[in-house]
């Protein structure tokens, strides 16, 4: 890596070297940067090509509206503002339904990629590397091919086994998909540039770490979405209201630095954004776990051709009495507490989301650092990019797919039956029978007989 910085401070454009830097964190935050560098790191890190630093976009409405403000206060009622206006979204696009929420999270997924991508291909633009951001697409294409046509073949397995076209493509995914990805895979040995040898398989893995950290984890954002909006809402809240509640704090009464590699985060900030998000997590389930439309899996109908979410809720949407602690019931007079059990699982959910999901904004943070931004975009004014608002939110989504593969879901009887239809007769018939002697060895079948007859 020294030789591959040493050779970018060398031949990178002139320009760039010559466009002065514009910082814009704050004189104490760059203090903070610098004290905890080493000489050698510095040393080291001052060779590594800069990114255009991109022009503040924010609204001439709000400039003029907040000009008499000073600079901290402008940012905060930016902030503010736009925080309010994507909340209003988020909103609508939930009313809108799951295919629309589905359709956003591709679009987001493309657009952190596209913003990763982009710092790369800043850095080392000047090396006219052949055929790097088309690659690196045509990666990302493969990549969501396989990912969402195995989304295709597991929840829309009746429509794909109706079509010849789409019954075929299923059959054959996984070959079609690994042929893509070798056809890639030899365009890139054959765009080796004898010179580039080292800088070109660096960009490579450029390429495929953005894959796994962007892709990867927003195809576990729509399994989780599958499972009932409320795995999707739910995580999705308690990281923003995480984030919200951690700048106020910190805002108006952070005192105590957090972490070196974001000198604005303090504990003040952090401790009160985990009880503001857990009390925020708890009285979020108790609303949503009441509707139908939010804790039914999301399924698709196959007489109407279009997603419902429509079921009997499980218990874990059933209200339910819990006895409480002999401290608790002291002070609150209380013996029992009705509550769903899904509330108890929010506690976890908004737990990782102030505690361990920061550290996936502190990733970022020290990624940005490496290349010498502020932001990956300035997408949203305020807050940067996309990647920005989203790089706590992966983190999340892989730990809900978790959580919900270890501790809520079971054995799915309609995909086992989708499952059993696809054999054939002799096959189905051996399993029938295999099944009819279970059930009459655990002494099952007489009685459903029995309640038959």
């Amino acid at each position: 890596m020294t030789e591959l910085r040493h050779r970018g401070a060398k031949d990178s454009d002139p320009t760039l070297q010559q466009q002065p830097s514009e910082d814009k964190c704050s004189d104490s935050e760059l203090k903070v940067e610098k004290d905890g560098l080493s000489d050698t790191e510095s040393k080291v890190d001052s060779g590594v090509p800069e990114v255009p630093v991109p022009p503040d976009d924010t609204p001439v409405v709000l400039n003029k509206a907040l000009s008499g403000l000073s600079s901290r206060w402008k940012n905060w009622w930016v902030r503010g503002i736009l925080t309010l206006a994507m909340i209003s979204f988020f909103f609508f696009i939930i009313y809108l339904g799951p295919m629309v929420l589905m359709m956003i999270v591709l679009c987001v997924q493309i657009k952190c990629f596209q913003e990763i991508i982009t710092i790369g291909y800043s850095v080392y633009h000047s090396y006219h590397l052949p055929w790097f951001r088309t690659l690196s697409w045509y990666f990302l294409l493969c990549v969501n091919y396989f990912f969402y046509g195995e989304t295709v073949t597991d929840y829309f397995f009746t429509l794909v086994q109706r079509e010849e076209p789409l019954r075929i493509l299923s059959k054959y995914h996984r070959f079609i998909s690994f042929a893509l990805y070798l056809i890639g895979f030899c365009m890139f040995v054959l765009s080796l540039v004898k010179k580039h040898y080292r800088l070109q398989f660096y960009m490579f893995g450029w390429t495929h770490v953005t894959l796994l950290i962007v892709v990867t984890q927003s195809h576990l954002i729509i399994h989780n979405l599958f499972e009932g909006m409320i795995w999707f809402i739910v995580p999705i809240s308690c990281v923003i209201c995480n984030d919200i509640m951690a700048y106020m704090f910190g805002f108006f009464f952070g005192r105590t630095p957090l972490i070196k590699l974001s000198p604005k985060k303090t504990w003040e900030g952090f401790i009160g954004g985990l009880f503001s998000t857990i009390v925020f997590g708890i009285m979020l389930s108790y609303v949503m776990a009441g509707y139908r439309y939010f804790v039914c899996p999301v399924e698709f109908n196959n007489d109407s051709n279009s997603f419902q979410v429509d079921c009997e809720p499980s218990e874990l949407f059933q209200l339910q009495d819990y006895s409480l602690p002999g401290i608790l019931e002291s002070v609150t007079g209380w013996t029992t507490v009705r509550l769903y059990p899904f509330q108890i699982h929010s506690i976890a959910l908004s737990s990782f989301a102030s505690i361990v999901g920061p550290f996936g904004g502190f990733f970022a943070s020290g990624f940005k650092r490496a290349f010498k931004i502020k932001d990956f975009a300035n997408t949203i004014p305020g807050h940067g990019g996309i990647m920005d608002r989203f790089d706590c939110q992966y983190l999340m989504a892989t730990f809900v797919n978790v959580y919900i593969a270890s501790f809520i879901r079971g054995p799915n009887p309609s995909k086992v039956i989708q499952q059993l239809l696809a054999l054939r007769a002799d096959q189905q018939l051996h399993i029938f029978n295999a099944l009819k002697a279970h059930l009459t060895e655990k002494g099952l079948l007489p009685a459903l007989e029995e309640a038959a007859a």
